[in-house]
């Protein structure tokens, strides 16, 4: 059961932070232009979107990978081994902290609280993975 639990949860997390990494590496001047207005009025974030954005893109590709790679781990181990969904779910709820702390300082409560919403599976990734 934990099993199965785990690596849906682990690709739920993938495709998120994959697809998110896509976009950020495919559209990067278009996020760094939107995120430059979106963070205007902010005295931390303003002048460093670019190096702001990196981070996340470097945070959601490790973290996609590690839950990637967590999922074929559980599946080919039949859970005994899932240290690398373990890391990738410390990961996701590291990454969604960063995320959300933006959001807060841009004052975009409707964005944290998608955040917030994406933060629920993660902790369910690090319950399921925890031993």
């Amino acid at each position: 059961m934990y099993t199965t639990a785990s690596i849906l949860v682990l690709l739920f997390l993938t495709v998120t932070f994959v697809q998110s990494a896509y976009d950020k590496v495919f559209g990067w001047q278009g996020n760094v232009a939107w995120l430059k207005e979106h963070f205007s009025n902010t005295s931390l974030l303003k002048n460093n979107v670019p190096a702001a954005l990196f981070l996340i893109l470097i945070l959601e590709l490790i973290t996609g990978i590690l839950c990637l790679t967590g999922c074929v781990q559980i599946f080919i181990t039949h859970g005994v081994d899932d240290i690398f969904g373990y890391y990738g779910a410390i990961f996701s709820c590291i990454t969604l902290i960063f995320l959300l702390l933006g959001q807060r300082l841009a004052k975009d409560y409707d964005g944290a609280r998608t955040i917030a919403i994406y933060f629920v599976p993660a902790l369910i990734a690090v319950c399921l993975l925890s031993h």
